[in-house]
Order: structure tokens, then sequence, then C-alpha cells
């Protein structure tokens, strides 16, 4: 079986455009910045979390699930856009939510994603201080189960294997569009958090022959040898699958780390200097929790001369823009 002969459903509106960041790197120097817009997927507002949907609700609709459960943060993208493939593909959502961010002002709690969670019909379960996610998933499936429904669990992030596949689809994409251009992508950057949208790069960049870094901006946890570990499992489990006998270079995976501030989800000086930084000279909005702080990271690697000026960086886009609303006092005026 060939790559394109996996199954998938159709969600994503690709090839999402790769853009050339040119007055941005007028203002900081450094090589050519090129954008993969992601957060032009469709679904929502957009965001990466719907290429890994097209195949994970392929394999939930091959099991005959009519239901999808899920996980994240109370201002989860992956939530969001696994609650709008749902409501795409006519399938029941169901979204048990985590307050993993110690964070209660600009209406966090009730606005953003989870507004929109809502109005895209999912049925939305927060776990309560002290509780258990699993025991919630446990009596969904119980309860659907006893009503004679199939429930399907999609993982944190949609980040395992099946889910990484659809990064090897954009790694493709990036390749394709680069070398129509007569370019090669020295780098592709990208915040990494649950690993899936990086073990899809990584294997995708080896799939199509090419030595490109893919650096993750470590935007999720402490411990990076961890989250570097859950990369490479994933790479090379897509890789077993897509091109078996193909292995992971040494290095392939790539975690810039200093980036993440407090934890997850907590803002920082240097992601709110990025999101204002790269609207105001192009129009594009990142979002405070992945790709603001992947922005920051990539701006700290320019600034200390980790590429050349001839250098084609490819910085991916992951979407989660619906989320600025409930940070605003990150980019309040006495901030600036």
């Amino acid at each position: 079986m060939s790559f394109e002969d996996i199954a998938r459903v159709p969600l994503v509106h690709a090839d999402t455009p790769l853009e050339p960041l040119g007055r941005l790197r007028e203002v900081v120097g450094g090589p050519r910045i090129w954008i993969k817009r992601d957060d032009c997927t469709g679904l929502a507002t957009g965001g990466n979390k719907a290429r890994k949907l097209e195949y994970l609700l392929a394999e939930a609709e091959a099991d005959g699930a009519d239901v999808v459960l899920t996980f994240g943060a109370l201002q989860s993208n992956h939530a969001r856009q696994t609650a709008a493939a749902c409501a795409r593909r006519g399938i029941a959502c169901e979204l048990i939510l985590t307050p993993s961010v110690p964070r209660s002002i600009d209406d966090y709690e009730r606005s953003g994603n989870l507004l929109l969670d809502d109005l895209l019909g999912a049925r939305v379960h927060r776990v309560p201080e002290g509780g258990e996610a699993k025991e919630i998933a446990r009596a969904l499936m119980a309860e659907h189960g006893a009503a004679g429904r199939r429930c399907a669990i999609v993982p944190i992030g949609g980040s395992n294997a099946v889910g990484a596949l659809g990064y090897v689809r954009c790694a493709r994409e990036i390749a394709r569009d680069m070398r129509g251009r007569g370019l090669y992508p020295q780098a592709v950057v990208h915040a990494t958090s649950s690993g899936g949208t990086q073990a899809g790069l990584v294997a995708g960049f080896a799939l199509e022959g090419l030595a490109t870094r893919v650096v993750g901006i470590n935007t999720y946890t402490k411990d990076v040898a961890r989250l570097r570990g859950t990369v490479a499992s994933l790479a090379g489990e897509v890789l077993g699958r897509i091109a078996p006998g193909l292995g992971l270079e040494p290095g392939a995976v790539e975690i810039e780390d200093g980036h993440l501030g407090e934890g997850y989800g907590i803002p920082t000086e240097a992601m709110a200097e990025a999101v204002r930084l790269v609207a105001r000279t192009e129009g594009v909005l990142l979002d405070p929790v992945y790709s603001g702080k992947a922005m920051a990271g990539l701006l700290a690697m320019i600034r200390r001369g980790a590429f050349a000026e001839d250098d084609d960086v490819v910085f991916v886009h992951t979407g989660g823009a619906a989320a600025l609303g409930v940070y605003t006092s990150a980019f309040a005026p006495d901030r600036r």
C-alpha cells in the first residue's frame, strides 16, 4: 500500500498556502522566512489538527464508531477541531477537558474555544479538581455502549501514529511547493507539544529523501527528554507503516527549548512580542499558546545566528487564533 492509498476523510483545504514573510525579514534579518498557513486548513477557524483528523476519523468510521471521545485543556484547539470534524461527518462528539492552565481571567473559562465547542454541538465535560479524565471517559463509554452506540477514542492532540500521517502529507506539500520554486527548505520550524505534528514532519521529509531540519519549539512540557522520545517513537512507527526499512537519521528529532516560560498556556513577553510583530508586519494572527511561542523561538534562533542569510526556513502556523480573545491581558498596553 502506498501512502496515498491510506484511508482518510476529506476535511482539509489543501494545499495550504506557503507564503514568504518578506516584511518580517526586513525587520529581523536572517534567512528567507516562509510561512505554511495551516491556520487555513478549514474547520472552524482552521489549525493543524484537521490534518490529523482526516486519518483519525477515517479509522473511527471504518471501525463503525458513531461517537468520538477526546481530551484536552479547556481552551484546546484540538478539541474545537475535533468537534468541527465530527459535526461535518455526522458523528457525536464528547470533549473531556481539564483545567490544566492556571488561568481564570479574560473569560478563559467560558469563551474562546469553549464557546466554539458549544456552537459546534459537542458535549463538554470538565474534569473537576482532583478528578480523572479516564473515569469520565469510562462512564461515557458505558453510557453510549448501553444505548448501542460505538465509541472511538482520539488521543490528546490527535497524536498517535495514525494522526501523525496528516503531517507526512504536510511535509510532502512543503517539499513539492519548494521544489516548484526551485528552492530547498533548510529547516521547518513549528510548535511541538503532544508530538504528532513533529513526528509526521520528520517522517514526511525522510520519505521525501530530504535532510531538512525539523525544529520543534517546545510549548508544552518541562520534560523535554520525554517529549523527544515521544516524537522519535511516533516518527519511527509512522515510517514503519509507510516505508518499512526507512529509519530515522541520528539527530532527526530536534527540539528547541527555553521558550515555554512558566508553563503550558502561560503567556510570555517574548510570545506577545512575536504575535504583535507578525501581525503588524504581515497581517497574520498567531496564537498565544503554540504558534506565538514557536515564533518567539524562531526569532531567538535568527537573532543568535542559527541560520545563514541564504537559507530558506519554513514556519508552520498551526492555528489557534481563536484563543486570542481569552488572553487579552497578555497584550494589554501596560505590557508593551
